[in-house]
């Protein structure tokens, strides 16, 4: 049972850089307040992955936006993981290959796709208090929310955890498309809390979230 504010759902908004460590991160809040996770990443993901498969170009924006109003996609709960089912299949493996990867970018930059992922993303909040991941939730999605983090790194540091993970991503390039396209670019939110954890783990960055949420809410009653 979502712990109502004023009748309406609690929503962390968590905002980043790629590889600030937003995932983890978001999970391991939302676990330990008993909210429900959201991966806003992983929506984008999943329609350049069906974009891909439907074979439509990505130099077309209309076509990619067309698409996108077309798609049977439905957010459904799974065990306090919202997730974004294409025809009733969720692409968890296919989201992560190289070849998406590389697609998410131009497909994210797309307007009529930044419109239908911000209602199908507020949407979310049926579900009840939620931890949102990505990267306009405080500055686009959920602009009202009092709650909003904006996790950063070193990118000497972003480089390696990427590495780590298996991934050679030009992380860099990615900040530069992220902050610089026209439709709800990568930015610090309105009163968002800045968090540099280049020297954290994701563990102490986690805490530092948890015991401020903690404090806010028992001090709103």
């Amino acid at each position: 049972q979502p712990n109502l504010f004023m009748g309406e759902p609690i929503v962390i908004a968590l905002d980043g850089t790629s590889a600030s460590g937003k995932s983890t991160n978001a999970k391991l809040v939302a676990k330990a307040l008993g909210y429900v996770y959201v991966d806003t990443g992983a929506m984008y993901r999943s329609l350049a992955w069906h974009c891909l498969e439907k074979g439509v170009a990505l130099d077309n924006e209309k076509a990619i936006a067309s698409l996108c109003r077309r798609w049977k996609a439905e957010l459904r709960n799974d065990d306090g993981h919202i997730r974004l089912y294409v025809d009733g299949y969720f692409p968890e493996k296919e989201i992560r290959t190289a070849k998406t990867s590389a697609a998410v970018p131009t497909v994210a930059a797309v307007p009529g796709v930044r419109k239908w992922m911000k209602i199908k993303q507020r949407d979310c909040a049926r579900f009840g208090n939620l931890v949102m991941e990505g990267r306009d939730i405080g500055s686009n999605i959920f602009p009202e929310t009092d709650f909003k983090y904006y996790l950063n790194a070193s990118l000497d540091e972003r480089a390696k955890r990427r590495a780590a993970d298996g991934v050679d991503e030009n992380l860099a390039e990615r900040d530069k498309r992220d902050s610089q396209r026209a439709s709800a670019p990568l930015m610090i939110a309105l009163g968002a809390r800045v968090i540099d954890n280049s020297a954290m783990t994701a563990e102490e960055t986690s805490t530092l979230i948890i015991n401020e949420m903690r404090e806010r809410l028992e001090a709103a009653g």
